[in-house]
């Protein structure tokens, strides 16, 4: 006669499995999301990675002689990246992740900076490694973005943009930084003299309009030619109160433009095993 397993014991040993199931399958898809928004990143062929096409091959040439020459002088090491799409990744852990892939500046110096443009998200990120953090600050990397990159890339010269900032990077590892720092106060200053353009329209319009129709109301009856009752001839109008008006007018207006994780290596040039921990600036166009 066979044994029968108690009725409290039965299943004991499958419960305990079935949950820690359902636990792993929740932890699957609460880090999938993560998973699937980890852009793939770009190999390091050079100093200048240009894979969204940003500049010609004669600008791209310019500015690679241009880093060389500031590394052979410096020891610090700047590379430029541009990418089309971050894949719904954030820029930041994006460059951190293609910084320290690269390993960019020199091992235990950590003297590295990266340069990176995303073209499709209309995004920029100067990341700047350890040992340079004290030199290029996070406020230097915030004015360079906005006040040397985004005007030339809203203007739609990439390249010139990029090359501008190279240059103040340089300017500010050099020691240069108040220079940095007076341009910015000056466009500062430009733009409280000079109010937006858009705003300026705005006003000039609402008075032409309201000040006109008041003017209508009183100047009307006073120097025009009347028809009728409420109703006058005046600078080519005819105009009524209490009615409309026809014959003529004026309207205004105004417009603007709106304006997984992957590998890296191949070429002949190479990071020089530095590292960074977030250091630098993000913006966008």
């Amino acid at each position: 006669m066979r044994g029968r397993c108690p009725a409290g014991q039965r299943g004991v040993g499958a419960e305990p499995s079935a949950a820690l199931a359902l636990i792993g399958f929740l932890v699957f898809l609460l880090f999938l999301p993560l998973a699937s928004f980890a852009a793939e990143l770009p190999a390091l062929t050079g100093r200048v990675v240009d894979n969204a096409d940003l500049m010609s091959a004669a600008e791209e040439a310019e500015l690679t002689e241009k880093l060389a020459a500031f590394e052979e002088k410096s020891s610090d090491q700047i590379v430029i990246a541009t990418i089309e799409s971050l894949d719904g990744e954030e820029i930041e852990p994006f460059a951190n992740r293609l910084f320290r892939a690269w390993r960019l500046g020199q091992a235990g110096e950590d003297n590295g900076i990266l340069l990176i443009v995303a073209k499709s998200d209309r995004k920029m990120r100067i990341e700047v490694g350890y040992g340079l953090e004290g030199t290029l600050t996070d406020l230097h990397s915030k004015l360079i973005i906005e006040n040397t990159m985004v005007p030339a890339f809203r203007a739609g010269n990439f390249a010139g943009g990029i090359s501008q900032a190279v240059d103040d990077i340089i300017m500010v590892l050099e020691g240069n930084a108040a220079e940095l720092e007076a341009r910015a106060e000056r466009n500062q200053e430009t733009g409280d003299e000079f109010p937006d353009l858009a705003v300026v329209l705005f006003f000039i319009v609402w008075g032409t309009l309201f000040f006109g129709g008041f003017a209508m109301a009183f100047l009307a009856p006073v120097f025009g030619k009347k028809l009728g009752p409420g109703r006058y001839r005046w600078l080519g109008m005819n105009i009524s109160f209490g009615g409309g008006s026809s014959g003529g007018g004026y309207s205004g207006g105004s417009s603007g433009d709106g304006w997984s994780s992957g590998s890296s290596g191949g070429g002949g040039f190479s990071g020089g095993g530095g590292s960074s921990g977030g250091g630098g600036s993000s913006g966008s166009w």
